[in-house]
């Protein structure tokens, strides 16, 4: 069987000739074919065998779009006469959709556009049968049909758009980076998958090698500052190249980095900033430098001037500016101009670039000092004065001067703050100065006076303040007086001219050493015989008993004055009283007790005044124990007076602040006595009579009983029957205990507490509820059978 694709009659003898080489060319087709020949022994004849047969490959060209069906090629078997009898079968990839063969000739057509970069190759088999019996005439044989590739595919490059970085100031050819692109068409047939760069966009900047896809720099010394970033187009072409190439392009964004190229540089060379306040900030300034990260950094440092010492120089973290602030006071009577040399440098200096440099800059900075409005300022850092006490007033006591030291030479005016002199013990002239007393001041009250005096220019808000310490002088103006007031004890038995106490002084005044005291006995007991006062001369003085004797029945305590001198200027002195008590003693002059009844000398209150006192005391409480007597006798009044009505006084209480809105909210007289409302007031020592009427239909008791039970009860079921009476008509009735009642009040209280003259036998009428009462309160004598009803009821 052979298959063929074009008839080639002049092909048919060559067969014979590479019989013998094991292949033959088919008479119909210039297909070559592949046969195997049975191997002969030597010396035997060569027989031409029935031929088999293997299949070379054949093509078909991809994407044809023609209006018939492509032919592939033909089956054919030697055993096919012509007469049709033999049926042609192709089986594998494709076959009956893309490949259909005639079964009867043998020819295999392309029924479809085939695309190679879909599939590049299908695989066939071709079998020869009976077309009755459908018995293989042959054994069936593979075949390969290739798709042959056409340029139908451009370049792509598959990972764009690109990014690349390259320094800045980089020498021509310095590499970028490489793109690639590929293509589907097939590499090892022609020109299709060959392909070319080239750069579109991006010159002259940059260049690309055609084969290898290297983007390079084009122009030398390209600066970062002028131009940052560049776009740049690569295009890829196929077929080499040459005209009729399919191409694909891709855009590349380059970015020059930064290199330390620029040096630091001031905006300006001179700055003139005004300073007045010690760590005010004076002043900024930056050199710029347009180079980025460490490149760009700038070191500030102060080189040179007059001001090295008064300002300091710092950097703002994140604004890279220099700060110049002043460190030190600066007087602008004194010195009004400062001059400073800054330097700023690049710390991070790029060794390729050292040529260019230097990497620095220089600005002169000429200070202004600013007249500030400045508070005066004190002669000195603060004042101390000394005034005698009691002094008068008016007295001056120094002198604070303050004064201006701006230029204009202000007047001062001075006070005292309050809370300094809370007292107002001193005052100051305002325009002077002039401290002066307003009253004379005591040195054992207040030794030391720490006072504050302001100063303030005329029409300014500032001022200062200056510490005035004023010591008071002491003056000798207290007198001398006992160092303790204990009393000196002693014995009924003591012995004539015995030391029994050794007193000292003590003075108020400040005189130190200096002080000294002298001590003798008053002149009213300057002759008596009890006791004696020796002047030691040393501040002290002894005191001895005169006589014996002594009994402490007869008089316990002696109050012996001593007076006592000092030797200041002018000399003060006074009478101190020494407490001499008696006590009882034992053999050994022990002390075993003392009487506290006092015996007082001359200078001493006498028994007659004590017992004057305490008649005067007597007297005083039998006074008040009489007149609160004379309140409890009081008898109580006959008339009930309107205004002491006790309802009227617990309306009054309920009213808790609400005003006359409170007062106002209900009518007081509702609660008020009806008869007392119309003027007539009821006696309490009139028997009660029934005056109102009684609603028809409602019981009523005869005109002359005084049964209260009976009358509380009608007055109740009155209330109960009337349909427009208050709701508080009940409290008005057992408020009211009926007109012209001779009972009273019945309360037990007050029976009690005031003597009535009264007669209650009227009880006895009441009924049996108030027997009890009439048997408590009445005069005459109740029978048994009285009291048991009582009881009874």
């Amino acid at each position: 069987m052979i298959l063929s694709i074009t008839y080639c009659h002049q092909l048919r003898k060559l067969y014979f000739l590479i019989l013998d080489l094991f292949w033959f060319v088919d008479v119909h087709t210039s297909n070559i074919i592949m046969l195997p020949i049975v191997g002969r022994k030597e010396g035997q004849v060569l027989h031409r065998s029935k031929r088999g047969w293997v299949w070379n490959q054949f093509f078909v060209i991809e994407e044809y779009t023609g209006p018939d069906p492509v032919l592939v090629g033909r089956l054919h078997s030697d055993v096919d006469s012509g007469d049709g009898n033999i049926k042609y079968i192709l089986s594998g990839e494709g076959a009956g959709t893309i490949f259909v063969i005639d079964d009867k000739t043998g020819n295999i057509h392309a029924t479809k556009t085939l695309d190679r970069e879909e599939q590049a190759q299908y695989t066939l088999t071709a079998q020869a049968v009976a077309r009755d019996t459908n018995k293989p005439l042959e054994p069936p044989s593979e075949f390969i049909v290739k798709v042959q590739d056409i340029n139908d595919n451009p370049p792509e490059f598959l990972h764009g758009p690109y990014y690349a970085s390259v320094p800045e100031m980089s020498n021509v050819g310095t590499s970028v980076m490489q793109v690639t692109a590929t293509d589907a068409d097939d590499p090892t047939y022609g020109n299709s998958a060959r392909l070319v760069y080239s750069i579109l966009q991006g010159q002259p900047y940059f260049s690309v090698e055609p084969q290898t896809g290297i983007i390079r720099t084009a122009l030398p010394s390209m600066d970062r500052e002028a131009r940052q970033e560049y776009d740049v187009v690569i295009q890829a072409k196929d077929m080499g190249g040459h005209m009729g190439g399919l191409s694909g392009t891709t855009e590349v964004k380059i970015t020059l980095t930064d290199v330390n190229d620029n040096p630091p540089k001031f905006p300006q060379s001179k700055y003139k900033p005004v300073v007045s306040v010690p760590g005010e900030e004076v002043g900024r300034l930056k050199a710029k430098d347009p180079d980025l990260g460490d490149n760009g950094l700038v070191k500030y440092n102060i080189i040179d001037g007059d001001g090295m010492g008064i300002f300091e120089l710092s950097t703002d973290s994140e604004t890279r500016e220099a700060v110049i602030k002043l460190k030190k006071t600066v007087d602008y009577e004194t010195k009004r101009l400062y001059t400073l040399k800054v330097e700023g440098s690049n710390p991070h200096v790029d060794p390729q670039f050292l040529a260019w440099g230097p990497y620095k800059d220089e600005a002169t900075i000429k200070i202004s000092v600013e007249d500030a409005d400045e508070p005066p300022v004190f002669i000195a850092h603060s004042y101390t004065f000394e005034v005698e006490e009691n002094a008068p007033e008016g007295t001056l006591v120094g002198r604070v001067h303050a004064k201006d030291t701006d230029v204009a030479n202000n007047p001062v005016s001075y006070r005292i703050p309050q809370y300094t002199d809370v007292e107002q013990f001193f005052s100051i002239n305002p325009e002077d100065g002039m401290i002066t007393t307003t009253r004379p001041l005591d040195r054992e009250t207040q030794a030391w006076h720490n006072i504050s005096v302001s100063a303030k220019e005329t029409g300014h808000h500032q001022e200062t303040k200056v510490r005035v310490n004023i010591k008071v002088k002491d003056v000798n103006d207290n007198a001398p007086e006992f160092a303790t007031n204990n009393e000196v004890l002693m014995c009924e038995t003591i012995a004539p001219g015995k030391l029994i106490e050794t007193v000292s002084a003590v003075d108020k005044d400040e005189m130190a050493n200096r002080q000294h005291f002298t001590f003798s006995l008053a002149p009213e007991v300057a002759h008596n015989h009890n006791f004696s006062l020796k002047d030691n001369r040393d501040s002290t003085a002894s005191i001895y008993v005169l006589r014996k004797g002594f009994s402490r029945l007869t008089q316990d305590v002696y109050f012996l004055p001593v007076e006592i001198n000092d030797n200041g200027f002018p000399a003060m002195s006074s009478t101190n009283t020494l407490t001499i008590r008696v006590c009882s003693c034992d053999s050994k002059d022990t002390i075993l007790s003392c009487n506290v009844e006092p015996y007082v000398l001359p200078a001493g209150l006498s028994t007659g005044a004590l017992i004057a006192i305490l008649a005067c005391i007597v007297i005083l409480l039998a006074i008040v124990v009489l007149f609160v007597a004379l309140r409890r006798q009081k008898k109580e009044p006959l008339i009930v007076f309107e205004e002491e009505d006790i309802r009227e006084n617990i309306i009054t209480y309920d009213d808790e602040g609400g005003g006359e809105e409170d007062t106002e909210a209900f009518d007081i007289a509702t609660l008020q006595n009806p008869d007392g409302a119309n003027g007539f007031l009821p006696r309490k020592d009139i028997k009660p009579e029934l005056q109102y009427p009684i609603r028809p239909g409602i019981g009523r008791p005869a005109a002359n009983s005084v049964d209260v039970d009976d009358f509380i009860k009608t007055r109740i079921a009155e209330a109960d029957s009337d349909p427009t009476a208050p709701p508080y008509d009940s409290i008005q009735i057992y408020g009211y205990e009926g007109r012209g009642s001779l009972a009273g009040s019945l309360s037990s209280l007050e029976s009690v507490t005031t003597e009535s003259d009264l007669d209650y036998d009227y009880l006895q009428s009441w009924g049996p509820r108030f027997k009890k009462l009439a048997d408590l309160y009445g005069t005459k004598d109740c029978s048994i059978n009285d009291a048991d009803e009582g009881e009874d009821s």
